[in-house]
């Protein structure tokens, strides 16, 4: 029998602490953001900012009063309600009305965070769920092509995804990759500068924020199944580059899908999760009645976390799947 002397000393998780606090994790997954649109505001002007400026406010205060209602002790210095309004921003168009914003930003806090337990305790990315909520309920709202018909642009006024949808692959070459990359096209808020979005990621990836398994295998499975879409029909099918560049491709490749409560905790199921969130966006974009939809493929691999989560190392004896 081991004496006392020889036991080992057990404790609770977590064992060492990675020196970030949450509110330092959101305050830097926002300045990740702003390469991304500060080129929107300097295209775009007050519109854009006012939009940006109007989420982050109405989601802090929403969280605010959800907070007095329940009795909770209020987390607004963390920082999670004003990164949920941010994100949200970025997936609407500078023409946004007001009320259309405030009562998504009350959706978010509300439906998608606080009834939950608030941060780290929602199933579902907020971002993405009340984005597809809207898109549910009043599509004219993000019909990008309504809402730029009052703007006077040096390049085509036309949602590239939506032509492309319309009119075939053969539309994709109106638009010029290089322009996609610098933002040169009609998008949301902060899904339009390519560039923008991958600096604000790659600078995720490289402290730790976004875990590069999801972020890669992401972007692979939009290249993957585009590229299989596109030899299957290259006259109906754009290519893999065109799906990489336009629509919230790299928004939700480095900032939505990478969210640490709705996504899995271990390398593996990481891949699988980020592999299938990719596909779905091209599924969705190729054969589903909405011109991007990704945020559809959030919501949908988020549902499928808590199985991915099930995987482990296999122990001595048990399959994978066994406790």
């Amino acid at each position: 029998m081991m004496s006392s002397a020889t036991r080992f000393t057990v404790g609770h998780a977590p064992f060492m602490h990675c020196g970030q606090s949450i509110s330092i994790r959101h305050l830097i997954i926002m300045a990740a953001a702003l390469p991304a649109i500060v080129p929107t505001i300097l295209r775009f002007g007050m519109p854009a900012l006012a939009v940006l400026l109007m989420a982050v406010g109405s989601a802090m205060i929403w969280e605010v009063l959800f907070q007095l209602i329940s009795r909770k002790p209020s987390s607004a210095k963390d920082g999670g309600a004003a990164l949920t309004g941010l994100l949200i921003a970025m997936l609407m168009p500078m023409a946004m009305p007001w009320w259309a914003v405030v009562c998504a930003t009350g959706l978010a806090v509300g439906l998608g965070r606080e009834i939950y337990g608030g941060t780290g305790t929602h199933p579902f990315n907020p971002a993405a769920l009340v984005t597809a909520l809207l898109l549910i309920s009043w599509p004219h709202l993000y019909d990008l092509d309504r809402t730029f018909l009052n703007y006077t642009l040096n390049f085509p006024a036309i949602w590239p995804l939506v032509e492309v949808k319309a009119m075939g692959a053969e539309a994709a070459f109106r638009f010029n990759m290089a322009d996609l990359f610098m933002g040169r096209e009609i998008a949301y808020i902060g899904t339009g500068c390519a560039a923008g979005l991958l600096i604000g990621g790659i600078f995720l990836m490289l402290t730790g924020i976004s875990r590069w398994e999801i972020c890669l295998s992401f972007l692979a499975g939009i290249l993957l199944t585009a590229t299989a879409f596109h030899l299957m029909n290259p006259a109906l099918y754009a290519g893999p580059l065109f799906h990489l560049l336009t629509g919230s491709t790299l928004l939700v490749a480095f900032f939505l899908m990478p969210e640490d409560a709705g996504s899995p905790v271990l390398p593996i199921p990481m891949l699988i999760f980020g592999l299938g969130g990719g596909a779905l966006v091209i599924i969705i974009r190729n054969l589903g009645v909405y011109g991007d939809g990704a945020v559809f493929a959030v919501l949908l691999m988020n549902l499928l976390t808590p199985i991915l989560d099930r995987m482990r190392p296999k122990a001595l004896g048990r399959s994978s799947w066994e406790k």
